[in-house]
């Protein structure tokens, strides 16, 4: 076999229909789109969601839920994130986020417990669970709730 020979294998090539050439063609006068309707119209075509006419499903579905406006998103952080400050340093949302621990503030910000702390540290936060605090207190620290 040479690469001259090489031939697409028979039906995968298939000529391309020409419409609106003609009576003679088979394919003139409306160009195979029958008359009028809308799928007739140049630029006419059913939308895929489109269930003629019946009630569409995205209004047949029940709603569900809300979203509650007065919701307080927590940045939160962990104990063992915070071991690698110096000993009585202060620490806040600002502080924490120039040094790459978290990347935005939210709304608040909490501490949580998990990892341990070797050092006592001021720690400034809206809010800390109750293992963080007492893990702070037993190393000297300080738990501020602002």
């Amino acid at each position: 076999m040479k690469l001259s020979e090489l031939q697409p294998a028979t039906g995968a090539k298939k000529r391309r229909k020409r419409v609106g050439r003609g009576v003679g063609s088979g394919h003139g006068k409306t160009s195979c789109k029958g008359h009028k309707g809308l799928k007739a119209r140049s630029g006419g075509s059913v939308p895929p969601w489109f269930e003629g006419g019946q009630m569409p499903l995205q209004r047949r579905l029940p709603k569900r839920g809300f979203t509650n406006i007065f919701k307080k998103r927590y940045t939160i952080v962990n104990l063992a994130s915070l071991d690698k400050f110096e000993p009585n340093t202060v620490i806040n949302a600002r502080i924490l986020q120039e040094k790459g621990i978290i990347k935005k503030t939210g709304d608040y910000l909490k501490i949580l417990g998990k990892g341990e702390i070797s050092r006592p540290l001021v720690i400034e936060a809206h809010s800390f669970s109750n293992s963080a605090k007492q893990k702070i207190e037993a190393v000297g620290g300080k738990a501020v709730v602002i």
